[in-house]
């Protein structure tokens, strides 16, 4: 069987470290030459003829960080690596999976196009903002949840009065999921925008009145939606609300608005760098990555990792 090999590009390197530790080994070395014009070019730091390789890396802004992956990916066909994978813990551009109005891009099939043309043989990653882009690529794409990491975290609050809500409609799947395990009721909050990050209103479903409220996202971007939906909520009587979302962007004032908010806590994984903060909880996807590395590498089903009620 050929060997393993974990890289990462810079943007991912803390993450990466961490998952290379839980698999058990050292991250591979990787050198980037950056020239005096911003071009940048990444080498293998040792050899990987033969071998299995697994590169890390978000394709959060900037595109850089999807440039170096693609880049990585390149260097490493060319270095006659047996098996390449894409390990990518947030899949950047995953909000442009349709046209949504004329004359637009569809960004998220473009980066897959992007992907399987730099040779990838497998994509990891987790929580898509849309489930249909495993089915932009005609290759494995194995989609992670990080729900085994958020609701035992949530199970430890002993919250009997918890419900979870979704900050807009889109969201009612993964929501509706959290709920059903956890047997909460749902609430759904109904957005309504003029373009994208401006929020114009905000209409409460269902009943939050001295509940424990549970805000589920996949992504917290400008922290505009959550903010306001947890003021509302308090305003109708909710005795707290939490956020959980999986992939940090926070942009912009993000962070001021977090921390000023009436949320409790807001609980995050570690799919992208985040700054310290006072409400902001991180939860490691180290040992998951991990352990679907190592279920990859051995063809052993990784199915578990898909189904709510074997997670936990």
């Amino acid at each position: 069987m050929s060997h393993v090999n974990i890289f990462s590009g810079r943007a991912s390197r803390y993450l990466a470290e961490q998952i290379a530790e839980s698999y058990g080994t050292s991250l591979g070395e990787v050198i980037v030459n950056t020239f005096s014009d911003g071009e940048f070019q990444p080498s293998f730091e040792e050899t990987i003829r033969g071998n299995d390789v697994y590169i890390v890396q978000s394709t959060f802004a900037p595109s850089d960080n999807l440039l170096e992956l693609l880049l990585m990916i390149d260097a490493a066909r060319r270095a006659s690596a047996n098996r390449i994978v894409a390990l990518i813990p947030y899949f950047g551009f995953a909000r442009q999976d349709r046209k949504d109005k004329p004359r637009v891009s569809i960004g998220s099939k473009l980066v897959t196009n992007l992907l399987v043309a730099s040779g990838v043989d497998r994509i990891i990653t987790m929580d898509l903002h849309s489930d249909q882009i495993q089915g932009f690529v005609d290759l494995p794409v194995d989609h992670m949840f990080a729900s085994s990491i958020f609701v035992p975290h949530l199970k430890a609050k002993n919250m009997d009065n918890m419900v979870i809500a979704t900050p807009d409609t889109g969201g009612t799947k993964r929501a509706a999921a959290y709920a059903n395990f956890l047997n909460t009721d749902l609430v759904i909050c109904y957005k309504q925008r003029s373009k994208a990050n401006t929020i114009d209103s905000i209409t409460i479903i269902g009943d939050v009145k001295g509940k424990d409220v549970v805000i589920v996202d996949d992504i917290i971007d400008t922290a505009g939606t959550i903010c306001k939906a947890a003021d509302i909520m308090m305003e109708q009587g909710a005795k707290s609300v939490r956020a959980v979302c999986t992939h940090p962007v926070f942009s912009g004032d993000a962070y001021e608005k977090l921390e000023k908010s009436v949320l409790t806590e807001v609980i995050v994984s570690d799919t992208l760098p985040t700054k310290q903060s006072e409400k902001v909880t991180v939860l490691s996807t180290a040992d998951l990555f991990a352990d679907v590395i190592s279920r990859v590498h051995n063809n052993q089903s990784i199915s578990t990792h898909f189904e709510f009620k074997t997670l936990l």
